[in-house]
């Protein structure tokens, strides 16, 4: 650790900014946002820097620099960028006891200025030493990704209620663990979420009930294709706070490893012609683990409202009174058709798509038209279609479509990923030739010939 980490109080307390050019006002930026009184000394100055100073803003001295000009200073910015009027400020303000910096110059500076990220009044700082600001400013960005925009809300929020968590908490270890369960649970997800009114009403209750549990919520979350980090940043923050997991099959182990190692899990997966856990099932489990304060992520494949039965389970914890929230997933059409390099819709080819599923509906009767969507000369995105890959084609052959491309995106997004293609008349062929058992999207349509050559690498079945 080259420096020291720290925080420096410049609220009300006078800085010293030695430039007048861009990089003088990126750092004056900074200042007045921590609420420093900032003197700039430049003979020139930039259109923003002089604005400011005649708003009386900031004060700007239009001379060259000199060494009074650090009397009374907390801190002093060598912002020139010309070596000689830099190294000045540098020593002027050693031989003063004023804290320097000196952009871009660790050897003329006693500190230096962090990447910042910031959810006031929560404030992260990266650095690197001084020895690569640029990869310093990546780790930021990586940073700001994770952090939810409302953080700094949770914590004024969390403020407001300090006094009364200490009157009815008053052990300082039952404190520590009633801000733990606190931050991890529903009331912080709510105000995160927006709903700081309805926040307010829980957590007077939650205070009141001295930290202990009531009813938690579901959040059924979209896993997204298959790979991991096309998981969104929500339903990752979501993995990292969930006490239970219910998971489907078709969640990849790479998203499932984004979860606390602590937290349960669940699998209710279902594969072809095996249901272990029927649907009514789940909704029970969704509805009892929540009822035990617990925060539950109800994870599926892709996003939950595509053929993945997450409207009825919101409904069946709507009928219940559990709370719930939906967090969308990336579309597993989407995500293998732009995997396999097959854009869905593309000009002189196709100007709408469907999503339809290949599965039957009661009584073996077609839940799809297919005569209809044969004619419509959509891109046709086909879920759970590989083991009805034989009727499929045969209905859309019956109705014109025998030699249209095809394309089945197995695996798709993920490291194993293969994509075949042929025609609808070969699909079923296809589907047994290469071994194909799924999960399986199935695109039929012009747009299925212009697969990418590098994404059609599957290899025949070892059985062929």
């Amino acid at each position: 650790m080259r420096q020291f980490p720290i925080f420096f109080t410049v609220q009300d307390r006078p800085v010293l900014v030695a430039g007048g050019g861009e990089t003088a006002a990126r750092k004056l930026r900074l200042l007045r946002k921590a609420g420093a009184r900032v003197t700039v000394v430049a003979p020139r100055a930039g259109t923003e820097i002089r604005d400011l100073a005649e708003a009386g803003a900031v004060t700007w001295r239009a001379r060259e620099f000199m060494d009074a000009d650090l009397s009374g200073a907390a801190l002093a910015y060598g912002a020139t960028g010309i070596d000689a009027v830099d190294r000045q400020v540098s020593e002027a303000a050693r031989r003063a006891g004023v804290p320097v910096n000196v952009v871009d110059r660790p050897d003329l500076s006693d500190f230096i200025t962090p990447a910042i990220i910031e959810r006031d009044p929560v404030t992260v700082a990266v650095s690197s030493g001084g020895a690569a600001p640029v990869l310093a400013r990546g780790v930021k960005a990586a940073i700001e990704r994770l952090l939810h925009p409302n953080l700094g809300t949770l914590a004024l929020f969390a403020e407001r209620f300090r006094g009364a968590v200490k009157a009815v908490v008053p052990e300082g270890r039952a404190r520590l663990r009633f801000w733990d369960r606190f931050f991890d649970g529903p009331i912080a997800a709510r105000v995160l979420a927006g709903d700081e009114r309805g926040a307010v009403e829980d957590m007077l209750a939650y205070v009141n009930r001295r930290g202990r549990e009531a009813n938690g919520i579901v959040h059924i979350v979209g896993a997204g294709p298959g790979a991991a980090d096309l998981v969104t940043l929500r339903a990752q923050r979501l993995l990292e706070q969930a006490d239970v997991i219910v998971h489907d099959r078709l969640v990849g182990d790479g998203v499932l490893d984004l979860a606390r190692r602590d937290a349960e899990r669940i699998d209710v997966g279902k594969a072809p012609g095996r249901h272990p856990v029927p649907q009514e099932e789940i909704n029970e489990i969704l509805i009892a683990q929540a009822r035990l304060g617990k925060r539950v992520v109800r994870l599926k494949g892709g996003d939950p409202f595509v053929f993945g039965r997450g409207g009825e389970e919101l409904q069946a914890l709507a009928d219940a009174g559990v709370r719930a929230e939906v967090v969308p997933g990336v579309t597993a059409a989407t995500a293998c058709a732009a995997a396999a390099g097959i854009p869905l819709t593309h000009r002189g080819h196709a100007s709408a798509v469907t999503f339809v599923t290949g599965h039957k509906g009661s009584g073996d009767a077609p839940v799809v038209d297919w005569a209809a969507l044969a004619r419509s000369g959509a891109t046709l995105a086909v879920y759970m279609g590989v083991g009805g890959a034989a009727a499929i084609a045969e209905e859309l052959s019956r109705h014109g479509l025998a030699d249209t491309p095809v394309a089945v995106i197995e695996n798709g997004t993920r490291p194993d990923q293969r994509v075949v293609t042929g025609r609808i008349r070969g699909l079923d062929a296809l589907v047994r030739a290469y071994g194909i058992t799924g999960p399986a999207l199935i695109v039929i349509g012009d747009v299925a010939g212009l697969a990418r050559a590098d994404a059609r690498r599957a290899p025949l079945a070892a059985a062929v």
